[in-house]
């Protein structure tokens, strides 16, 4: 394997976690229409800062979750609340292994 390519993923990890980005930006990234992560941010799947969509900034985080949701919706063919329990589902097993892993469990 490219120890590059390695670093270069790495690299994109850390700068998603620091970035802010706005409504235009994560639409872009995510090669979607504004409608569609206000529907998101509705069902609860994205938490931005900031009261109204023109003045909404998103962790870089989001934009990781915004894809896992709009990828759920178009490879599985989930609806937008089946999307947001998935992710609320996959987010308690990483909770959950986290404290398993503090109390020295193996997974």
């Amino acid at each position: 394997m490219n120890t590059d390519n390695n670093l270069t993923q790495f690299s994109i990890c850390i700068l998603e976690e620091q970035t802010q980005l706005t409504l235009a930006d994560l639409c872009r990234a995510c090669a979607v229409h504004d409608e569609q992560i206000i529907a998101l941010v509705d069902a609860g799947v994205l938490e931005p800062q900031g009261r109204e969509p023109a003045r909404w900034i998103f962790a870089g985080a989001s934009l990781h979750r915004a894809r896992k949701a709009l990828r759920l919706q178009h490879d599985l063919d989930i609806d937008l609340a089946g999307a947001a329990l998935v992710l609320e589902l996959l987010d308690e097993i990483a909770s959950l292994r986290t404290r398993l892993r503090a109390m020295g469990g193996d997974y």
